[in-house]
């Protein structure tokens, strides 16, 4: 091994480190620290050294191991966040995935959708199938945000499971700052959430 991939190997190793079991990458996460073939020969190496797992292609992460289930699938958030960052593309959670994040649904979903501004495409994960499905500017307003979030799940649930005791669940458990910004929001929203979103906006 060359000086020059010899380093790049320990840069590469030394972010690797510095990031909790569980964190989800692609090879551009490492752009910055030498060239392209440095950077893939080295993953090559810590991937032969049980350091990482090639989760699918151009797709790694740090294991993550419990005691008693042994080796654990990356979370899907984690997923999402690495490939947002590779292609520089927004992701909204949408479907029973979004409504498993805001703790309406107990249902973990199989076949997570994200929608977003980019190109659709299925990314399979271990058990779970991700699928970005590529939607309209409007559908991607409030990306990142709760009300993009909470649109999604209400969408998922239908407005007659909309009640009232979900209402007061989701103001227990959302921080007063977040939900206090949903009426900036309300011209995103359909008109049978915007209600909704008022009641969860009071302090």
């Amino acid at each position: 091994m060359g000086k020059h991939t010899d380093s790049v190997d320990s840069l590469v190793l030394a972010r690797l480190q510095s990031h909790d079991a569980g964190w989800v990458f692609t090879p551009t996460d490492f752009m910055d620290l030498g060239s392209r073939t440095a950077v893939a020969t080295a993953l090559k190496r810590h991937k032969a050294q049980g350091v990482i797992r090639l989760l699918g292609r151009g797709l790694y992460d740090v294991p993550r191991e419990h005691p008693v289930l042994g080796l654990l699938w990356p979370s899907i958030e984690a997923v999402g966040k690495a490939l947002e960052r590779k292609d520089g593309l927004r992701l909204q959670p949408s479907g029973a995935y979004a409504a498993n994040l805001l703790g309406l649904s107990e249902q973990v979903p199989a076949k997570v959708v994200f929608l977003t501004d980019g190109a659709t495409r299925t990314v399979k994960v271990g058990p779970t199938q991700i699928t970005l499905k590529r939607t309209t500017p409007r559908n991607m307003a409030a990306a990142g945000r709760l009300s993009g979030l909470l649109v999604q799940a209400f969408r998922n649930l239908g407005a007659a499971h909309i009640t009232p005791e979900r209402i007061e669940r989701l103001r227990r458990n959302l921080p007063a700052a977040q939900r206090g910004e949903l009426v900036k929001d309300l011209a995103l929203a359909p008109e049978w959430m915007r209600a909704h979103f008022v009641e969860l906006a009071k302090p």
